[in-house]
C-alpha cells in the first residue's frame, strides 16, 4: 500500500465517507484524504499471495481469514491496509453470516507492503495507530531491502533471512521464514 504524499483538503470523517470510492482508494487520516498510488508488480504478488496462504491455512478450520484492501474505519481514521486478517470470531458478520460492507473495527493482524519511493514513516503511524485501537500484530514488508519489520503492543522487531515471523496466535500452528516471503516474488523455475 502506497500513501500519496498529498493530501487533499481538511475534511470531516462523514464527509470523507460519502465521498465516492476512488481507484486505487483513498485513506483518511488526520483530517485529511490521502489517495494511494497504484500498487507495482513485487507488491501486488506478494498481496495476493500471502492473502491466499493465510486464508488456506485460517479458513478450513474457522481460524481467521484474511482481506485484501478491506477499509477499516475506526478511532477517527478510515484506512485501506493491503491485507487485513481477522480472527474468525471478529470477523464482523451481517445477520445472515455474511461479511458486513462496513467495518468498523480494526483488524487482528494488519499487513503493510513497501513500494518504492513510499513513506516508510507513515506507514509506521498507521500501525502504531491501528495498535493503539485493537490489532495485535502487523507486518512491514519491504520487497526491496529484503526485510520485515514486525510490530505488536511490546515494540517492534527486524527479520530477514531465515528469522521465523510471528503470526496471530490462532494461527500459532504456522510457520513462516522472511525469506519464505520473499521467495513467494519468484516465478522462475526451480
Amino acid at each position: 500500500m502506497t500513501i500519496a504524499t498529498k493530501p487533499q483538503i481538511q475534511l470531516s470523517l462523514e464527509a470523507f465517507l460519502e465521498l465516492p470510492e476512488t481507484k486505487p482508494a483513498s485513506e483518511y487520516i488526520n483530517n485529511r484524504a490521502y489517495q494511494k498510488p497504484m500498487p507495482q508488480g513485487k507488491h501486488s504478488t506478494l498481496q495476493a499471495k500471502l492473502t491466499t496462504i493465510i486464508n488456506q491455512r485460517g479458513e478450513e478450520n474457522r481460524l481467521a481469514f484474511a482481506f485484501p484492501e478491506l477499509r477499516c474505519t475506526f478511532g477517527g481514521r478510515s484506512i485501506v491496509p493491503d491485507i487485513s486478517v481477522f480472527e474468525w470470531a471478529n470477523i464482523p458478520l451481517d445477520r445472515n453470516g455474511e461479511p458486513l460492507n462496513k467495518i468498523e473495527i480494526a483488524p487482528n493482524w494488519l499487513i503493510e507492503i513497501l513500494s518504492p519511493q513510499q513513506s516508510s514513516v507513515q506507514i509506521m503511524d498507521k500501525i502504531n495507530f491501528a495498535l493503539r485501537h485493537g490489532t495485535t500484530l502487523s507486518w512491514l514488508i519491504a520487497p526491496e531491502e529484503r526485510r520485515i519489520l514486525t510490530f505488536d503492543r511490546n515494540g517492534f522487531n527486524s527479520h530477514s533471512e531465515s528469522d521465523s515471523l510471528p503470526v496471530l496466535d490462532a494461527l500459532s500452528d504456522w510457520q513462516i521464514s522472511a525469506q519464505a516471503v520473499f521467495d513467494l516474488l519468484s516465478f522462475a523455475k526451480n
